[in-house]
């Protein structure tokens, strides 16, 4: 790997570290505030982990954050995280348990500004309403529990010599818990950037499994985390295990399971399957605010006992940080963005111009989408999606949903099937079946991604999505392998 890529990728260790330095207290900051567990204990466990969720189950929540604004390029992804990452530190100095879930949507809307990207409506409102649901769950689950917590202890007569040894032991598993969970759920806020310009290559482990280009940035990614909770998180577990609410270890414990329930909702590929397969609503995999989630908790249980002892303007303070952040964010971006690019001659951004083809317009027509009205602009280039968002409002003849699909298939994305690189796509996750049919296109050029999309789903039923949801993600993981891969440069 390149030394340069090394460098661009040192602003996703830094957010990674600033995430463990903020993010680790909303895990173990009750536990140690309250000195049921001491700091080393807690750091070594959190670590271990969230290593662990990051890899293993951090796919879903990130897979949500690339649709709000896919930064393609490495220098603009080390910048929208860079932007992020000073935002939590600076956060962080304050001894403010800040939202890197905002932070980073805050760099991410910075870099779409920036390079003329439509910022999702539909993922962004998605994203900014789990920032209310976040708190208001995990206040329910905290007064829910608190309260059964508390009855059951109160039948059960334990003695006090137990109970403290029961809610230490508590605090741990719960804390691995939690610690597992903001690992699957806030990798994406570490990493989820680089994703679409990874540098990593899918490899094959002795046979047994696929470790993914995702999982590789995520693992480097959890590693920087351990880091920052080692290294800086200690302040910042004082403040939300004292500082808020005086917690008892009890309250401490229940602090805890809500925040660790709440995050592993919003992470869980396999609850949202097994939801979805029985036709059941589903919980959208997102990236939330484990400091939220927290401090949610904490406000149910001071709600349950009746908010005595609750310090609402340390709440308030917390609650301004939660709204500053993404603008500070957001603003570090556009500006970091134009200096690197008209400074330091980084490309931050790919060009995406979009065109309406013939074929554009036939496969839009498949769809549903009419292409009476789009004479006007056939055949024209729009640098980015911003311009030919704005030519089809002024046409004025165009859902929401319509624009997006016009908007997807004519943006030119070359892919070119070149066989100098089977040697690595044989050392990818494909199956034998999904391989011989890559094969057989080889020398194809396609001059937009549906298209070739389109000809490996005609080639192979293995590449034809199912009623399974979990094999529509895998084959979605399998397609972005390919595209990578063949990106025309």
């Amino acid at each position: 790997m390149e030394a340069g890529v090394l460098i661009f990728l040192t602003s996703g260790l830094f957010l990674g570290w600033a995430l463990g330095a903020n993010d680790a207290a909303n895990v173990f900051g009750t536990a140690v505030g309250t000195r049921m567990v001491r700091f080393s204990t807690a750091a070594i466990i959190c670590s271990i982990f969230i290593i662990i969720g990051a890899v293993w189950g951090g796919a879903g929540a990130a897979s949500t954050l690339g649709k709000l604004g896919a930064v393609n390029a490495l220098p603009g992804a080390f910048m929208a995280a860079f932007s992020a990452a000073l935002s939590v530190y600076l956060m962080t100095k304050a001894g403010l348990p800040v939202s890197t879930s905002q932070a980073i949507v805050g760099g991410i809307i910075g870099w779409n500004l920036f390079s003329g990207t439509l910022t999702d409506a539909t993922t962004l409102t998605k994203i900014i309403s789990t920032w209310v649901l976040c708190p208001v769950l995990a206040a329910i689950f905290g007064a829910a529990i608190f309260k059964v917590t508390v009855k059951l202890m109160r039948l059960a007569k334990i003695h006090l010599i137990r109970v403290d040894a029961y809610t230490r032991l508590g605090l741990i598993v719960a804390g691995a818990f939690g610690s597992y969970s903001l690992g699957a759920n806030n990798i994406a806020n570490v990493m989820g950037v680089f994703v679409s310009s990874s540098p990593f290559d899918d490899i094959s482990i002795g046979g047994f499994f696929t470790l993914s280009s995702m999982q590789q940035l995520f693992l480097i990614g959890a590693i920087a985390i351990a880091v920052g909770v080692f290294t800086y998180s200690k302040r910042v577990m004082m403040t939300v295990g004292n500082d808020l609410l005086p917690l008892s270890p009890v309250g401490a414990w229940v602090a805890v399971v809500s925040h660790s329930i709440v995050l592993f909702l919003f992470a869980s590929e396999g609850l949202k399957y097994a939801l979805e397969s029985n036709g059941l609503p589903s919980i959208p995999l997102v990236p939330v605010s484990s400091s939220q989630a927290v401090v949610g908790a904490v406000l149910g249980i001071a709600l349950v006992q009746g908010g005595r002892g609750f310090r609402w303007r340390v709440f308030g303070s917390i609650s301004l940080g939660w709204i500053v952040t993404p603008v500070i964010a957001c603003a570090i971006c556009f500006v970091g963005l134009f200096f690197l690019q008209n400074v330091f001659k980084q490309q931050t951004f790919r060009d995406a111009p979009h065109i309406l083809s013939n074929d554009v317009l036939d496969r839009i027509a498949k769809e549903g989408v009419s292409e009476s009205a789009l004479g006007a602009i056939k055949g024209q280039r729009y640098d980015n999606a911003v311009a030919l968002d704005q030519a089809l409002t002024k046409i004025g003849k165009y859902s929401t949903r319509d624009r997006e699909k016009i908007m997807e298939f004519s943006r030119r994305a070359p892919i070119m099937i070149d066989q100098k690189f089977f040697t690595k796509l044989n050392r990818g996750p494909l199956s034998p079946e999904r391989l011989e049919s890559v094969y057989q296109l080889n020398g194809r050029y396609y001059p937009y991604e549906w298209m070739f999309r389109d000809d490996l789903s005609k080639s192979s039923r293995s590449w034809r999505k199912k009623g399974d949801e979990r094999y529509n993600q895998m084959l979605k993981q399998d397609l972005q392998f390919l595209i990578r891969l063949f990106r025309a440069k």
